[in-house]
């Protein structure tokens, strides 16, 4: 069985002193690609010449631009501009324009920083619109963030549909909320919430929805797995690294435990394994390499 994390910050620092350390775990796990969005123009180089550093490589990593509602707050369309040209003179290497999307937890956070929440949303919508044209006129899937959101993304969604549509990152909602973006063409991203028991909503969606429509991912250095998955899991793996807190250390969160993720997955639904993973690839392969 082969795997891929289709969304990894792989970038970070986090990463940095251990990434050779971290392939090797990764190819000897069989995850054998890596999905790495950019989240603003300062990180764009870094995503970029990561995946050109490192081509050589057993491990396949593939980058994606795009701007992340997390980071607009000092930028303009002159930073949109920026994306254009990057994702035009980068169009042969990147396979997504991401990562994009709509936050309403930053939003209501705007007036901290003196802006009032209509104009925030105002801001990331203007962004998010821009970035779903880039996808549109490059023909490339988005991997969207949301986040207290759904209701606002699908309008865009729905008017663009777009043709290579693309990965709802870290999905967290009802069946019907999945539904509606599977209905428009997207796969959507399973990640570390699926490991924490209280998860219930979302839980319940991916035991219900077609494995035609996910695809494994961990967000790393971020979205932790639950503690309980891995007490009972990682300890008991000499393959896997041991996570620490201290940020001088290994991060808490790495490709790695695509595995994991994989094995709760397995569980919640009722395929066999070996049918689980080879849809997910082939989920992958639909999403991101159909085009190339």
């Amino acid at each position: 069985m082969q795997f891929t994390d289709s969304h990894c910050h792989l970038d970070d620092i986090a990463f940095k002193e251990h990434l050779p350390e971290l392939l090797v775990q990764c190819q000897q796990l069989n995850i054998n690609r890596i999905i790495v969005p950019a989240i603003s123009p300062s990180n764009f180089n870094q995503v970029l010449e990561l995946a050109k550093n490192h081509h050589k490589d057993p491990i396949c990593i593939y980058p994606c631009l795009g701007i992340h509602p997390w980071f607009l707050q000092d930028l303009n369309d002159t930073h949109l501009a920026q994306l254009t040209q990057s994702v035009k003179q980068a169009r042969s290497d990147i396979i997504a324009i991401g990562e994009i999307g709509l936050d309403g937890a930053i939003a209501k956070k705007a007036e901290a920083h003196g802006q009032s929440i209509e104009d925030n949303w105002h801001h990331q919508q203007h962004f998010f619109d821009y970035q779903l044209n880039i996808a549109n006129e490059q023909n490339l899937p988005v991997i969207i963030h949301h986040r207290q959101s759904h209701d606002k993304i699908m309008p865009f969604l729905k008017r663009y549909k777009l043709n290579k549509a693309g990965i709802i990152h870290g999905f967290s909602g009802s069946y019907q909320q999945a539904v509606n973006y599977i209905d428009l063409g997207f796969k959507l991203g399973v990640g570390s919430t699926i490991t924490y028991s209280r998860a219930k909503k979302t839980i319940n969606a991916i035991k219900r929805l077609p494995l035609t429509s996910l695809v494994l991912e961990t967000d790393a250095p971020s979205m932790p797995l639950s503690k309980e998955v891995m007490s009972n899991e990682v300890k008991s793996d000499e393959l896997l690294m041991t996570y620490e807190s201290d940020a001088t250390k290994k991060p808490n969160n790495s490709p790695v435990n695509i595995i994991q993720i994989f094995k709760v997955l397995t569980n919640i639904r009722t395929e066999n394994v070996e049918e689980i993973a080879n849809q997910l690839e082939s989920n992958i392969e639909q999403v991101f390499f159909s085009h190339i």
